[in-house]
């Protein structure tokens, strides 16, 4: 599945990922491969992904991994939209 997380300032990651859990309003959740159709807001929280990103220069300072190898980034909220194994992440 396609992962693209974009912020005021520039899309700053695609990935080809595995799966990405996210803040939810109501609470984190995960989309993996073949997950239905979705869209959702995000609250302030951090955004974890695993997968090989490319991540836009200038942005690199941005994420870390944690122990189990997965990418982590924090937002102060947005939106998610999945569709057709696409996430496409408007993030503050």
């Amino acid at each position: 599945m396609f992962l693209e997380i974009v912020t005021p300032e520039a899309s700053i990651v695609t990935a080809e990922i595995n799966s990405v859990t996210v803040p939810g309003i109501n609470g984190r959740f995960q989309i993996l491969k073949g997950h239905a159709s979705v869209v959702s807001l995000l609250d302030k929280g951090v955004v974890t992904f695993s997968g090989s990103p490319t991540i836009a220069t200038g942005f690199e300072d941005r994420f870390t991994k944690d122990k189990d190898g997965k990418w982590e980034f924090e937002i102060k909220g947005g939106t998610i939209e999945h569709k057709n194994d696409k996430a496409i992440i408007l993030a503050d």
